[in-house]
């Protein structure tokens, strides 16, 4: 199908991807392609045209990896009946209801717009188109912006191929557009194999790191741009997401084959794990040579270490353009984010306003962070998990992170950093967002809010929507400068979403050297290290031997690999990640059908309150680890084949 776009394409080319811009400076509106490549100024016009494609990855209507997660739910009553009929199509994904008739979230072709989806193949094209002509441009065009676009360019043409590839599996690559006078047969492509899809956009990035910059030189201009750290740093997510259970030897997708035959998959191959190892470590290389770091927030001083710490790992999210991210892009806002995850705060009354929030925490990912001793909660040998859910009250030691002597689920007390930095619960501090004193440095008004989230108090459910229906709250999403100066009033701090930090290659590392081991060594130990001394934790193999019950976990590849896994869950989490991983590590059809949990947000008391009760269920079938190819375009291309089960 994307093939005969190709062909149509080059007739009607900006018709159909919408470049106004582009239509406004050619005379009498006739779009050619030698108009789109006549100077420096319309080529650059056509760049950006190659980036408008890009997925609006902190979007909830148009990223599955947000919503379609366990790590959320939706709202009940008026928006969660509301936008799950209407716009929040990956909630569908979780109550089984993809369809191959008209997909959710159709990145294949694109058509069905209402389900959110961008057509990948039409972005690819234009990636090369610009790819076939950059070369004719006019002379004002100098040599070394020739050059880094081309680079650029060849990156979103891996990424847009790896988009789809992660979705679908094995696509038809489209190395270069077809002529306009290739016939019906040669439009009608089939899928390529899966490793030679991996190879083709490795070789792409690789082609691409040449030409790119080390890092922006104009961040006034150029910000967004990509870099040879992004490139780096892609190769190694492809890498990985090759290497892993989903794709690698999985016996579920033995019987897909091309025409002739052939399963697009091959065999399981330990090496892809040594591939992907070398390339995140040279993504890492890369990274750290260009002047990336883990992040350290300085917009408030005078603050105690422990809310510096949890602004350090809260922060990294939403302040935009900050050292630690290795690739995001303009385009990326995380307001409808923000505004869907977390909740505004009125400065001139100093309250809470429950404006649109509606997504919030369940109970798999409050219960994933780590005790205070850097270990889970059910392995931890201090920690009274049986009574977890039972009620207590905060300590008077624990004073950033609560207010002392309040009453509130033990299952909120005595946690790691990152829990308290990503879980607003009842009685919790929360920093910023018009109060910006850190505790103990000022006035009631000036000093961080303290959350009461039990059923008519002001943080807590005051109508039938537009409150926390798992009775937590995220803090991640939100950036601490925003406010609203007044009711319906919001100023909010523009933020651009992280695809890749630091920290996530430091974990990608772990991950992929670990598995190319028959057993972790000090290299693994360190990677993640890396990521724990950050979040404030010891050593992995520290924690682990002094408080866990299962103290040689560490000393085995298969219990490495679950500390990795929760590593990556806790470290990552709201950032889009763990959509992803639970189907390359091929564990979603055990998370995606359990009961969704969340807190009692009807309870008035703390007795009420505090109770555990089920919010929805899930279901999950194995044909949902990947996306159906849609039936209309498999009656239009007979080359092409169905994935499992769809």
């Amino acid at each position: 199908m994307s093939k005969i776009y190709s062909i149509l394409g080059l007739i009607f080319l900006f018709m159909v991807s919408a470049c106004d811009d582009y239509l406004d400076i050619v005379p009498d509106n006739i779009a050619t392609i030698d108009y789109a490549f006549k100077d420096r100024t319309s080529t650059e016009k056509y760049l950006a045209t190659c980036y408008s494609s890009m997925p609006n990855l902190a979007d909830p209507v148009q990223d599955p990896a947000l919503l379609g997660s366990d790590e959320w739910w939706a709202e009940e009553d008026v928006y969660y009946t509301t936008y799950r009929g209407q716009n929040w199509r990956a909630l569908n994904l979780r109550f089984g209801q993809q369809s191959a008739n008209s997909p959710y979230l159709n990145y294949w072709d694109g058509e069905n717009d209402g389900n959110n989806g961008r057509g990948l193949f039409i972005a690819i094209r234009d990636c090369n188109v610009f790819l076939e002509n950059i070369n004719n441009v006019g002379g004002d065009l100098e040599e070394s912006e020739k050059i880094q676009w081309t680079g650029e360019v060849k990156f979103l043409k891996a990424y847009y191929h790896f988009f789809l590839l992660r979705m679908y599996g094995p696509i038809p690559l489209q190395k270069e557009n077809l002529p306009i006078s290739a016939g019906i047969d040669e439009s009608r492509s089939e899928r390529d194999k899966f490793d030679d899809c991996v190879n083709y956009i490795v070789e792409l990035l690789d082609e691409a790191i040449v030409d790119l910059p080390d890092e922006i030189q104009n961040r006034s201009t150029d910000l967004g741009h990509i870099t040879k750290s992004a490139a780096y740093a892609l190769k190694a997510d492809v890498l990985l997401t090759s290497a892993s259970p989903l794709f690698n030897g999985n016996s579920d997708f033995a019987n897909l084959t091309n025409n002739k035959g052939e399963s697009l998959f091959s065999a399981y191959d330990s090496q892809k794990w040594n591939k992907a190892a070398s390339a995140a470590k040279e993504a890492i290389d890369a990274a750290l040579t260009s002047g990336h770091d883990f992040y350290e927030f300085s917009l408030y001083s005078d603050l105690s270490d422990t809310t510096q710490l949890l602004m350090n790992l809260k922060q990294v999210v939403s302040d935009p353009w900050n050292e630690e991210i290795v690739w995001t892009m303009s385009n990326l806002s995380m307001y409808n984010y923000y505004a869907a995850a977390t909740p505004y705060f009125q400065r001139d009354q100093q309250q809470w306003v429950p404006y649109d929030p509606y997504m919030c925490p369940t109970l798999q990912i409050v219960e994933s962070f780590y005790s205070k001793n850097g270990v889970p909660i059910e392995e931890d040998k201090t920690y009274d998990y049986s009574h977890r859910y039972d009620v207590g009250e905060v300590p008077e030691d624990d004073l950033y992170y609560a207010k002392p002597g309040y009453k509130t689920m033990n299952l909120n007390l005595n946690r790691e950093p990152r829990f308290y930095a990503n879980i607003a619960f009842d009685g919790c501090v929360w920093f910023g967002n018009g109060r910006y004193k850190d505790i103990g440095k000022g006035d009631d008004d000036e000093t961080s809010w303290i959350f009461h989230m039990k059923s008519g108090e002001e943080n807590g459910r005051n109508s039938s929507f537009r409150f926390s229906v798992s009775g937590w709250w995220a803090k991640k999403p939100g950036n601490i400068e925003n406010v609203s100066p007044s009711r319906g009033s919001h100023s909010v701090e523009r933020s651009t979403f992280p695809i890749y930090r630091l920290s996530g290659l430091y974990l990608m590392y772990a991950e992929a050297l670990n598995e190319s081991l028959d057993a972790p060594n000090q290299e693994v130990y360190g990677a993640i290290d890396a990521v724990r001394n950050n979040a404030g934790l010891n050593g992995v193999v520290e924690s682990w031997t002094q408080f866990s019950k299962f103290p040689d976990k560490v000393t085995t590849k298969e219990g490495m690999r679950e500390i990795i896994m929760n590593e990556r869950t806790n470290e990552l989490a709201f950032e889009g990640k763990r959509f992803w991983d639970l189907r390359r590590w091929k564990l979603a059809h055990i998370y995606m059908n359990k009961p969704v949990k969340g807190i009692n947000a009807n309870g008035s008391t703390t007795e009420d309150f505090n109770n555990i009760r089920t919010l929805s269920f899930q279901s999950f079938a194995t044909k949902e680890y990947l996306w159906p190819i849609k039936t209309y375009d498999l009656r239009v291309n007979t080359n092409l084949k169905q994935n499992p089960g769809w």
